[in-house]
């Protein structure tokens, strides 16, 4: 089954109980639901954890226009942007301070490389994430389309679940991070 905005959203609605939907404006109760949500959910769901699928670098614009205060350059984020991870200079991506305001990035280094996450199109989701995702989106549909608060109560557990267990999932597919500069470990020599 291929994995759409659609796909997930009847998954979801299967879930509580509703019947799936053929189209995300077929004028139905569940398809409003789904058209007002689904958007929202995902980004959050996207946003609160650095996913592999979901997180890229690029080398990113400088503008004309300079800050107004803090910092000496202003850079456009990419189309696409949820969060920031990281930034620093061309060849690295971390470790230069930086802040975002109004929709730019700003720093005082003439190019900057940003580690961020990204709004990927369904269709590169992972089973892991999309199964968080049926399941959050089962318990944000609940209340408006059932009204049953108990109900709702147990698919946000169930959704929490889901999570931790994508969490681990996603992070099983990297190199641990090790720490740096890390005072402890100067001082055992």
């Amino acid at each position: 089954m291929a994995t759409t905005s659609l796909a997930l959203c009847s998954r979801a609605l299967l879930k509580i109980g509703a019947q799936p939907i053929a189209s995300l404006d077929d004028g139905t109760a569940e398809a409003e639901v789904c058209a007002n949500l689904f958007a929202p959910i995902r980004d959050a769901l996207l946003s609160i954890h650095p996913w592999s699928f979901a997180t890229a670098q690029e080398t990113l614009p400088r503008l004309a226009a300079r800050p107004v205060a803090d910092f000496a350059c202003a850079f456009q984020l990419p189309v696409g942007f949820l969060r920031a991870l990281s930034a620093g200079v061309p060849g690295t991506g971390q470790g230069l301070p930086y802040r975002i305001v109004e929709g730019r990035l700003h720093c005082n280094a003439e190019a900057v490389t940003l580690t961020y996450i990204f709004r990927p199109d369904e269709g590169a989701f992972p089973p892991f994430f999309a199964s968080a995702l049926v399941a959050r989106l089962a318990a944000e549909f609940c209340i408006p389309l059932t009204e049953a608060t108990s109900r709702a109560q147990l698919l946000y557990q169930q959704a929490e679940s889901e999570l931790r267990t994508a969490r681990h999932a996603d992070s099983a597919q990297a190199t641990p991070r090790a720490l740096r500069d890390f005072p402890l470990i100067t001082a055992r020599g």
